[in-house]
């Protein structure tokens, strides 16, 4: 089937150019940084997590987001979502691929990446992540394109897959779950410290991921004339709505216990992210954006009328989207290293290299999900 994938008009080829050439920019500065160490990026002793973290946060949850599809398709034989639940498997795909590599490159060493695989303690968090990362991978691709497989000789798909599909459903909560305890099992990081992290990982990434999997279909249905179906479309808006309100919901909760109780320890990175700490600002702008355009967004979902309509439903998709991405994939990390456990607010840029092979990470992603999608879509329509 791969070789559909290599059918293509002049815009189709220009758009994989595109990715290729961000793609070279960014292996040239990981190259750098082989050469030279971590010395290459922002990080430091104090914050010694950045944008790679940050972003493998972030994705964790867009990769888990799949089961928003997966669930009522399989389990509840929802027939509308027949034709998107590819869409989501193949972007989970994706997303976990780029998981992986946004771990290898924060790694200034990343052969030491085998010593969780030949020396596995299960105590490790990273251990656990490492597994159901992978597992999560190995399941997504296996009944992707099994399935694709057997639709495109027009047959039912195996017996053997189903059970394959069914343990893909509690795995993608598992991965977003272990995630969310690599930071709360760090007792040091007082933003990070809250038993409603993973509550509120789960209710991003199934807010941030359909509003990413609307998207693509509008994408799809622009360039290739793939319509997902006007149903599937409605259904994913009022899941990414009531997502949306469940993250607003655990984000207050957050607010609440951190300032009624009146522990510094705990107000302070709030303190920091959202008003400025002793002076020190540097993401205030940042959060109050994600917060501004997060509401804005969850209002437009809300009335009705303009949830239906495609224009409408764009903008806050996008909205929802840059909001999760500004308060997982910028916020949470850095407001965990600031202020330090010693009070200290050490500030983090990220570097030119570091961006460099962030986007560089971000075009293999996508020029991955392009590829697959293209195969899908080609099936689909039999082309």
């Amino acid at each position: 089937m791969i070789e559909k994938a290599l059918n293509g008009d002049r815009n189709y080829w220009s758009w994989i150019v595109l990715l290729l050439v961000i793609i070279s920019a960014g292996v040239y500065f990981y190259i750098n940084q082989l050469t030279t160490g971590l010395t290459l990026t922002g990080m430091g002793r104090d914050v010694s997590w950045g944008v790679y973290i940050a972003q493998f946060t972030f994705f964790v949850g867009v990769a888990a987001s799949a089961v928003m599809v997966v669930l009522p398709y399989y389990l509840h034989d929802y027939k509308a979502f027949g034709k998107i639940v590819i869409v989501g498997e193949f972007l989970a795909v994706a997303a976990t691929i780029m998981c992986v590599l946004f771990i290898l490159v924060d790694l200034g060493r990343p052969d030491r990446v085998l010593n969780v695989m030949l020396y596995p303690t299960p105590n490790s968090m990273l251990f656990w992540d490492a597994t159901v990362l992978s597992g999560y991978l190995l399941l997504n691709i296996i009944s992707g394109w099994t399935v694709l497989g057997a639709e495109r000789k027009g047959v039912p798909p195996p017996k053997w897959v189903k059970p394959v599909i069914y343990l893909s459903i509690p795995w993608a909560v598992s991965i977003h779950t272990v995630t969310a305890f690599l930071y709360a099992g760090l007792p040091g990081r007082h933003l990070w410290l809250t038993a409603v992290l993973a509550p509120r990982f789960l209710a991003s990434a199934f807010a941030a991921g359909p509003a990413i999997l609307i998207l693509v279909s509008f994408v799809l249905k622009k360039t290739t004339g793939f319509d997902a179906g006007k149903q599937a479309i409605n259904k994913l808006a009022v899941i990414v709505t009531y997502a949306t309100i469940i993250n607003f919901f655990l984000l207050g909760m957050e607010f609440f216990t951190a300032f009624y109780s009146n522990i510094p320890s705990h107000m302070h990175s709030l303190q920091y992210l959202f008003f400025g700490l002793h002076g020190k600002g540097q993401l205030v702008p940042w959060m109050w954006v994600s917060m501004i355009v997060g509401l804005g967004s969850l209002v437009v979902l809300l009335i009705p009328k303009l949830r239906t309509s495609s224009k409408w439903l764009i903008m806050a998709c996008i909205g929802i989207t840059v909001s999760i991405w500004i308060d997982k994939g910028v916020g949470l990390i850095i407001g965990g290293f600031v202020p330090s456990p010693l009070e200290e607010i050490v500030g983090y840029m990220p570097t030119l290299g570091e961006v460099s092979i962030t986007l560089g990470i971000w075009a293999i992603g996508i020029l991955l999900l392009t590829v697959l999608l293209k195969v899908a879509v080609a099936v689909k329509t039999q082309d």
